[in-house]
């Protein structure tokens, strides 16, 4: 059977042996929104648990507008022009405007880049700006959260009269969903911020996976952030396998949030009778599998799929190689995932990006990784903790020979947007 992997921007063809192919893991229909343009306006009007935006406008002279960085697919061309123009019709001038992209830790994104995320017009017109996690100076410290996490959040937002985020709802492998509180913490935090809500305790908690929201540390401490920095107004939206818009979720960080989840989640759970030998996964293409630190992600989010001591063939372009600096010496000058976890608990030890690290050891704690990728030399690639392969179709031949003839397999085109669910545990 030839399936569709999402791979770079232009996908991979892959065939599987049918006689082993046991499931294919896809997000469940939903329905794109015939107008995204109206929807976004109407939303915008008619907001979940909130006046409407225009009404929340009255008084305020300035507005920061918060965006996800170039690593999320966010429609901004469909979302931005119709918020931005609520504001300035309500008398907020463009001038007094602010777009803050979330990098969290991530690098800052080029003037290309944000051409590419907002569309040209809004880049040309519109003062946009990257958030720096490791400029101290740029942040402001707001409080505690319930978990012990020190908030410092960029001034900028702080500073607006009237603070808005954007995103998009989809699973997080460590937060249970993105989008919503998520935009401010760890989007705009400080990187001391990050070294807690990402640190070893939050990472390392039983609860702190895919679709999983109640007791997860990372996910209330965000919420009481997110609160905390006065967020004003949400605009989220849920997409389809085409990246079709199929849900608008404006208004309360909380309610509109949280109805945006349940929307998603009757999408991206894909049942599976029990977990399989080997699973083929992505990190869902671009531009989510721009790095091997991003492509870690369809590891950790293929878990649920695979049984103990099974494997799990990722296919990833990383186009950008490894990631930060940080993320790949912590690779390569470690020789023992286990021993670099072990350290993480050590008071004052710290690393930026350790915490990809420590979800990479989580997922070889339960399966092999075998690594399909143009972007990283093999002699590299096999310093990280994954075994490479030449194409996708050898590392799943060479994965089902280990497991036997009668070995399962399951495809998950999609990656970490998809979360596996075994029925027989529901």
């Amino acid at each position: 059977m030839t399936i569709d992997l999402d791979y770079g921007k232009e996908g991979l063809q892959v065939e599987v042996p049918d006689e082993n192919l046991d499931v294919v893991l896809r997000l469940n229909p939903a329905p794109p929104l015939p107008d995204p343009c109206q929807a976004v306006q109407a939303a915008l009007e008619n907001p979940i648990g909130s006046p409407p935006l225009a009404d929340l406008c009255r008084g305020r002279r300035s507005a920061c507008v918060v965006i996800s960085d170039i690593t999320r697919p966010v429609p901004n061309p469909i979302l931005l022009p119709p918020l931005l123009a609520c504001l300035e019709t309500a008398g907020i001038a463009r001038d007094r405007l602010t777009i803050l992209v979330a990098t969290g830790t991530h690098r800052p994104n080029t003037p290309e880049e944000l051409a590419e995320m907002v569309g040209p017009a809004t880049a040309r017109d519109y003062r946009i700006v990257n958030h720096v996690a490791r400029d101290p100076a740029s942040h402001v410290r707001i409080g505690t959260g319930p978990n012990g996490t020190p908030f410092e959040v960029d001034r900028r937002f702080l500073q607006a009269d009237l603070r808005i985020t954007t995103a998009l709802i989809e699973p997080h492998f460590m937060a249970g969903y993105s989008g919503g509180r998520k935009s401010v913490c760890p989007g705009i935090c400080s990187l001391e911020t990050v070294k807690t809500w990402h640190g070893p305790r939050f990472i390392g908690h039983p609860r702190a996976e895919a679709g999983v929201l109640a007791g997860n540390p990372l996910h209330e401490d965000a919420v009481r952030a997110a609160r905390l920095a006065g967020t004003d107004f949400i605009v989220d939206v849920a997409l389809d396998e085409e990246r079709r818009i199929t849900g608008v979720f404006a208004g309360d960080l909380e309610a509109a949030w949280y109805e945006g989840v349940r929307h998603v989640e009757r999408v991206v759970q894909a049942l599976l009778e029990a977990p399989v030998d080997v699973v083929l996964t992505t990190a869902a293409g671009y531009p989510l599998d721009l790095t091997y630190y991003q492509a870690v992600k369809g590891m950790v989010g293929a878990l649920p799929a695979v049984k103990e001591g099974g494997s799990i063939v990722l296919a990833a372009r990383c186009a950008e190689g490894l990631g930060s600096r940080e993320f790949a010496e912590a690779l390569l000058t470690h020789d023992d995932l286990e021993t670099f976890v072990d350290r993480l608990y050590e008071p004052g030890f710290f690393i930026p990006d350790q915490w990809e690290v420590q979800e990479l050891a989580k997922a070889r704690r339960k399966a092999e990784v075998l690594c399909y990728t143009e972007g990283i030399e093999a002699t590299t690639l096999a310093r990280c903790f994954a075994q490479p392969v030449p194409s996708a179709e050898a590392g799943v031949r060479q994965a089902l020979a280990q497991h036997g003839p009668g070995a399962r397999l399951a495809v998950i085109p999609k990656g970490p947007y998809v979360v596996p669910v075994v029925s027989s545990r529901l």
